[in-house]
Order: C-alpha cells, then structure tokens, then sequence
C-alpha cells in the first residue's frame, strides 16, 4: 500500500471510520508486528503490544500530520516507543544512582572495576548536583526508573517538550561536567 493511501486511512480513522481502520490494521501489522517482535523478543508479548498500539492509533489519528512525515514512520514511532516503554516496565526500580551501580551480578567486577565502579558513581552523583534539583530528579527518573517522558511530563506537570528539553539539556550539562 502506498505511502499516501496509509495516511488517507489515517485520516479516515480520525473522523472515527471504524472500516478505515480494519484496512490500515490489515495494511500495517506486519510491519509494526516486526518492530515489536525485534525489541520484545517474545511473540507473546509482541501480540500484546501490537493490541496495544493499535488502541494508540485509534487514539493519536487526529494528531497526525501529513506534513509532518510518511506515515509509515508515524506508526513505527508509535510501535517502537510502545516496545522500549513495556520493556521499561519490567525493568526493577531502583531508589538512587548508586544503587543501580549495586545489583548483584553473576560476574562480578574484580576490585579495581569496583573502585572504578563506585568512582564514576561519585562523578555522576557530584555532576548530578550541579543540576536543578527539578531537572536532576528528571535525569534520575528518566533514566534509572525508566519513565518514559509522557509519563515524566504528568509526574512533573509540566508539557511534554518542557520534560524533553530539560532532559537533553541536562544531559549535555552532565557529559561536560563528566568530561572535566
């Protein structure tokens, strides 16, 4: 199917077209199946997802732009940050940076990555604290608890470019103070 009949039923979905909407799943579940099945590496869950994605679509088809990209790459994107975001999901929640750095693992570092380890901790934690308070507890929450940033965004009750911005920003800030 072609890039523009994609967005057409996109667009169709949006006024609520339930019919539009059977002909872009049948059009485009194979390809975000894939996408699912790559990062989730488990059939189970990938079906899961793709339910899940296509509840997003139904939803977010009024916020589509054709002006914006092919759709096509508007429903990977949606596919794909579904995936990383069920990933997140299970990942376990650790309170603090350092205790990140302290999960048991099968393979031990030997003492020198240890204190290597645990050094590079106290860089992050002193880099951390040249941050915004606001902004570090952004970092932490984005970053060690996985909160995607729609999710930072209702935590912090600020708009999603805000979380964003934020986040690249302090990034860059914590690269340069790493790198000194």
């Amino acid at each position: 199917m072609q890039s523009n009949e994609i967005a057409a039923l996109i667009n169709h979905v949006a006024m609520g077209d339930r019919a539009a909407f059977a002909k872009l799943y049948r059009a485009t579940n194979p390809k975000l199946f894939s996408i699912c099945l790559r990062i989730l590496k488990d059939r189970t869950d990938a079906e899961e997802a793709l339910q899940e994605i296509y509840i997003k679509v139904w939803q977010r088809s009024k916020t589509f732009a054709t002006s914006a990209g092919a759709p096509s790459v508007w429903l990977a994107a949606i596919a794909r940050n579904h995936a990383i975001d069920t990933i997140r999901a299970r990942k376990p929640v650790a309170d603090d940076l350092d205790e990140a750095y302290d999960l048991a693992d099968e393979n031990s570092p030997d003492p020198e990555q240890q204190v290597a380890i645990a050094d590079e901790g106290r860089r992050i934690d002193s880099c951390m604290q040249e941050l915004d308070a606001v902004r570090a507890r952004a970092v932490r929450s984005a970053y060690v608890d996985g909160l995607s940033y729609l999710e930072l965004a209702e935590e912090l009750k600020v708009p999603l470019n805000t979380v964003r911005t934020w986040l690249r920003r302090s990034l860059l800030k914590l690269r340069e103070c790493m790198q000194r």
